[in-house]
């Protein structure tokens, strides 16, 4: 897929409503896993201990955290689309976030995006996006939130 290439507020306008596109697949590993434990102080063993996970998870694997999830959108963002002419973007908030399913050890995920809204906000545009993130062989999605960026065009 060719990224979408967006160079002032004017052009994204005409995408609203509009499925803008989707990510290519990033796999989660242990390892990414295990280094947003460190980073968050958050080592509950559903994440990190493997050995434990496969006797008593329902997943039986350790599974992702959510937030983990979440971190990586601005990454499968950018595969999607490319905002020039941007002196600063600001990750500004997220809305109606939704967990639907467990992102497992060794997974893949990619994010379905729709620009819901552009409103201009002197030489900012603040976006809102809905993002589905969807796990490769399971239907339920990971979650389903709506991301909101400024960008701060030149």
């Amino acid at each position: 897929m060719e990224k979408i290439i967006i160079n002032n507020h004017s052009e994204f306008e005409q995408y609203v409503g509009k499925e803008i596109g989707t990510s290519d697949y990033l796999k989660i590993t242990q390892e990414q896993i295990n280094l947003f434990a460190d980073a968050t102080l958050d080592h509950q063993w559903i994440h990190t201990d493997v050995k434990r996970a496969e006797t008593e998870s329902p997943y039986k694997k350790t599974i992702s955290h959510g937030y983990l999830n979440l971190s990586v959108v601005p990454h499968l963002w950018e595969q999607i689309i490319e905002v020039r002419n941007s002196k600063l973007t600001i990750n500004y908030g997220i809305e109606k976030l939704r967990f639907g399913h467990a992102v497992l050890s060794g997974d893949e995920v990619r994010i379905k995006v729709k620009l819901k809204s552009i409103i201009k906000l002197r030489s900012t545009s603040k976006t809102e996006v809905d993002v589905k993130m969807e796990i490769k062989g399971v239907q339920k999605s990971a979650f389903d939130a709506t991301v909101v960026f400024l960008y701060h065009f030149e």
